[in-house]
């Protein structure tokens, strides 16, 4: 993949979007109806699109919105509903015209007082708090983020009161719903302006930041990092976080600096990622290139995302750690410190991610539960105690409190930065260096993703493989030890395909969007044997597609 020539550089105003226009053709643009690009399309990650091109409006909202509260009377759904926004551009004007829905049904909503910003893991532990001893008169959630996407970007989804991402069941009855009121004109849609539903005795203003703040110290041992002194950094990327680390500082007396405080819906204050585009993706050693910078003046930093359900952790061994490396350090650690955690509980991890968790897992006598791509996977197991981590090679993890109850069942990224201090402040090591001593003992894996081409065709064959299609018995020089097409944590379809040998595996998987399909690989041996494994997964699903 190409690199950008402007990548890691500063963003320059040519980039930068036109927030008046933006939030204009939010409220102003009719979608498309006869374009599918442009009806609800209302996955995992909610609804998404950009007002630009008539994907993200104040129509999709108000019939979203609707669906949502005729789901909630459908199934019982009678308690509050807490409602976040992070600092996207147009998802301001989405909050208020979700407001004018909620009011207008009677929907009992809370919302963060001074109209402030509020992350995905505090509406997920909100709801959770809210529902603990209850039976009856649940509450659930709305989030609107289109999470680390560009600033014309829009985004919103619905938590069920699981506290987590709804599953499939749900979007698809919301979807439908939706695009049945957008086909009618929106007609049906209840609504009242916004200053009455502000005002309205359903709306409530309250303060979102403190209960999570104060709890913290329930899932993270905030007393070892504080007594450590760690100097430590953060960048919230513009992001919902912006105005929780003063609070977490002030409160467990901790070395914090914030070193970039700026909220800007344009996000210019962002360095270009990888494609030339303003993205943050705290994962992204371009996004994260001024943290990255500033890494030997602090003995942990991190970043997140602008719903902070995505972590970045940046060391002075290692800069910003891929994904997969700090997930398995944060395995490795957790799994020997949280004496409290169900000695039968499992670790979750996506079938994308590196083989090194299941190794470090195995060491430990732990189980292993692997399901396909996508956070919803882990919430009934992070609910109930079954599973005490879930995580994904996206930079996206939640796990258990020290007691070895339920936190959040959606991704927390403030944990997983304070997990990198607690770490730190306990055992004397970063978790570059961690890693290091992770990869000593159990190998040192190279890991890559890459995207070919396939046609709308053989994408759908390639969702329906069955294991019994691949006739390859050999990857990379290596028997085969397993086909999968079912994850084999929870017998889910994954979508695709999985191939495993002794040292290294790839999985493929179709875009659900673009016209090719993902080849993700690893291999515990050299690059080599990992560009083997990659041109003989491009033959293998190449064969199986004829």
């Amino acid at each position: 993949m190409a690199l950008h020539p402007l990548a890691g550089k500063p963003a320059p105003a040519d980039l930068l979007i036109d927030v008046a226009r933006l939030q204009r053709d939010y409220h102003q643009r009719q979608p498309d109806l006869d374009d599918p690009a442009q009806r609800v399309s209302f996955g995992t990650s909610g609804h998404r699109g950009t007002p630009l091109d008539g994907t993200f409006t104040e129509a999709h909202i108000l019939a979203i919105t609707q669906a949502i509260c005729e789901y909630r009377k459908d199934h019982g759904i009678d308690g509050p509903l807490f409602m976040g926004k992070d600092t996207h551009a147009v998802s301001g004007p989405a909050q208020c015209t979700a407001l004018e829905v909620l009011a207008a049904n009677g929907v009992e909503t809370f919302i963060q007082r001074d109209d402030g910003f509020t992350p995905t893991p505090v509406i997920s532990r909100a709801i959770l708090a809210y529902n603990k001893g209850r039976m009856e008169h649940l509450a659930d959630g709305i989030v609107i983020t289109p999470s680390h996407n560009p600033p014309e970007d829009g985004g919103f989804k619905y938590n069920p009161p699981h506290g987590g991402p709804a599953d499939t069941d749900i979007t698809n009855w919301v979807q439908d719903r939706a695009n049945a009121l957008l086909r009618a004109g929106n007609k049906d849609v209840k609504r009242m302006p916004y200053e009455t539903a502000l005002k309205a005795g359903t709306t409530h203003l309250d303060d979102f930041v403190l209960p999570y703040v104060k709890d913290l110290a329930n899932v993270i041992d905030m007393e070892a990092i504080r007594s450590a002194g760690l100097k430590l950094g953060v960048d919230p990327l513009g992001g919902a976080t912006v105005h929780y680390w003063g609070p977490i500082k002030d409160t467990y007396g901790l070395n914090i600096t914030v070193v970039n405080t700026a909220v800007d819906p344009r996000f210019a204050f962002m360095t270009v990622d990888h494609d030339g585009k303003i993205r943050m993706d705290c994962s992204s050693p371009y996004a994260m290139a001024k943290l990255v910078g500033l890494k030997d003046q602090y003995r942990v930093a991190f970043g997140n995302d602008p719903d902070a359900d995505r972590h970045g952790i940046v060391t002075p061994s290692a800069g910003l750690m891929n994904p997969n490396h700090y997930l398995a350090v944060a395995i490795h650690y957790l799994l020997r410190h949280r004496p409290n955690w169900p000695a039968n509980a499992a670790v979750g991890k996506t079938l994308v991610s590196s083989s090194l968790i299941d190794r470090v897992v195995q060491d430990l006598g732990r189980k292993l539960c692997e399901v396909p791509v996508g956070f919803k996977w882990f919430a009934p197991g992070l609910f109930d105690g079954s599973l005490c981590f879930g995580g994904e090679e996206s930079a996206g993890a939640s796990f258990l409190r020290r007691d070895g109850t339920v936190w959040t069942t959606d991704k927390d990224g403030p944990i997983m930065d304070l997990l990198a201090a607690e770490i730190t402040a306990k055992t004397g090591k970063d978790p570059g260096e961690h890693y290091q001593e992770l990869t000593r003992r159990f190998g040192s894996p190279l890991y890559t993703r890459i995207d070919a081409p396939a046609t709308p065709e053989q994408k759908a064959m390639l969702k329906k493989l069955s294991p019994e299609m691949v006739t390859a018995t050999t990857l990379a020089g290596e028997p085969i030890l397993a086909k999968l097409t079912k994850a084999p944590g929870n017998n889910a379809a994954i979508g695709g395909l999985k191939v495993v040998a002794a040292n290294g595996w790839f999985a493929a998987r179709p875009s659900g969007t673009e016209n090719i399909y993902k080849i993700y690989a690893e291999s515990f041996k050299d690059e080599e044997h990992l560009q083997a494994i990659v041109a003989e997964a491009q033959n293998i699903v190449a064969r199986a597609l004829r």
